[in-house]
């Protein structure tokens, strides 16, 4: 068996949850959410345990009110999102009934998984659901979203559920075959079997592939998805949902679409949310001596190695840490509020505890609340 068989089989064999995501384009009458309903019983039977993120709200809601080009108009988008998503659920609900399992809702917005709170309610509501033998379908809500609660597609909304519900597999089913190279004129050229970094070269390639009349998001997307998932220790599947078979090629691990393995560890949850959700509120730009402690040797970053402070935060907020040359290394809960830590700056231990007291942390941000932009 090749090394690139090898990983496909692993990564579906090893994957107890996958997160399967269909595009609006797949999602175009009740038979082709039939036949992906029925690819996901499929895996259920293999004994996965699935969450579907399905687009095609604002689909259905165009097809109700005869509508042939997506609106720009915000709140048109949010009526058609609106109208269509009663009737797509319903759908799913009557053709998962037809395998002997319910189905329940989850609409999402991105400020569902910035609030720590939230973010354990949403992945406890996926494990509970799980538990109960319940398909979990998770959209955007885009009835209600606006620019600053979006996540900008559905691709990144699964790459993000991925994290949140510690799923082993992410699958994009979508209307290519996979990542495929460019030639010397920018062609598309041959498909990448298997992707095991996300480099440069990489990202160059992508290119949009959806009808904006319809959809949004392309490859770009589905590469950052990749990202996500591949950092949270999850292979990504990038696979063509028009194929009728898709599921079984992926459940025998033959060669088709594009797999992207995993980064060599599971980043630990608290740390993920830390990584991908929350919300940041200023930043710390430190000296070289606390990146090479940070990078190199897992180290909180102390007062002393803070040159500079940017922003309004509180203790317990977000931050990020930059290098001199405002390049991102880390983020991590700060400890101090903005004004302690424009006191605190390049303050040695014995210094710090003089100015702020005894029972104060010594450290601006503890390792144990800290993740490296790179994971």
């Amino acid at each position: 068996m090749s090394a690139n068989a090898s990983f496909r089989s692993e990564a579906i064999k090893a994957a107890k949850k996958i997160i399967v995501k269909a595009g609006t384009r797949l999602l175009i009458d009740r038979e082709s959410i039939a036949r992906l309903v029925d690819g996901i019983a499929h895996l259920r039977q293999a004994g996965h345990q699935v969450l579907l993120v399905s687009s095609g709200a604002v689909g259905m809601g165009m097809e109700i009110a005869r509508v042939t080009k997506r609106p720009a108009e915000l709140a048109k988008k949010q009526a058609l999102a609106a109208m269509g998503q009663t009737k797509l659920m319903s759908i799913y609900a009557e053709e998962a009934a037809k395998h002997g399992f319910p189905v329940a809702q989850l609409l999402l917005t991105a400020a569902d998984l910035r609030s720590r709170r939230r973010y354990l309610n949403v992945m406890n509501c996926i494990n509970a659901l799980w538990e109960q033998n319940v398909l979990p379908i998770a959209n955007e809500n885009d009835s209600v979203s606006v620019d600053e609660l979006k996540f900008g597609d559905n691709d990144t909304l699964a790459g993000m559920l991925t994290s949140v519900a510690g799923a082993d597999l992410t699958i994009l089913l979508t209307t290519v075959d996979g990542l495929r190279d460019r030639d010397e004129n920018g062609n598309l050229a041959g498909r990448f079997s298997m992707v095991e970094k996300i480099t440069d070269k990489i990202k160059a390639l992508a290119g949009g592939t959806d009808d904006n009349n319809l959809s949004i998001g392309g490859m770009d997307s589905k590469l950052r998805a990749a990202e996500l998932a591949t950092a949270a220790g999850a292979y990504l599947w990038i696979a063509d949902g028009r194929d009728p078979e898709i599921f079984s090629k992926i459940i025998k691990g033959e060669d088709c679409g594009t797999i992207f393995l995993p980064r060599n560890h599971r980043v630990p949850g608290r740390k993920r949310w830390l990584g991908f959700f929350s919300k940041v509120s200023g930043a710390l730009i430190v000296d070289d001596g606390a990146v090479k402690a940070l990078i190199e040797r897992g180290k909180s970053l102390l007062p002393s190695g803070v040159i500079a402070v940017k922003g309004e935060f509180r203790r317990g907020d977000t931050v990020e840490i930059l290098s001199t040359t405002l390049k991102p290394v880390a983020r991590g809960l700060v400890n101090f509020d903005a004004k302690d830590c424009l006191l605190l700056c390049g303050k040695h231990t014995p210094e710090v505890i003089e100015i702020m007291g005894k029972e104060a942390e010594t450290e601006a941000v503890h390792r144990d609340n800290l993740v490296l932009v790179e994971l």
